[in-house]
């Protein structure tokens, strides 16, 4: 039978999520889904400019790739 590794002996490192991040991606998301062109939610609502429904969703991803950027990090 094989040993038992002890846990001081894991060659993992632990991974801490960083919180800020996870609402900087969820910022990001609401952004997406609220103004995406003929598909988001206030924009069916209301009739907003193209200007203003494309620029805020790629500000929305923007967000989302800082967001995922940083959310793991290493103890």
């Amino acid at each position: 039978m094989g040993k038992a590794n002890k846990p001081g002996n894991n060659s993992k490192p632990n991974v801490k999520v960083s919180v800020f991040h996870v609402l900087v991606i969820l910022l990001g998301a609401d952004l997406i889904l609220l103004f995406a062109p003929d598909y988001g939610i206030l924009n069916s609502i209301l009739v907003l400019p193209d200007i203003y429904a494309w620029s805020t969703m790629i500000g929305g991803l923007i967000i989302l790739i800082y967001g995922f950027n940083g959310l793991y990090k290493k103890l």
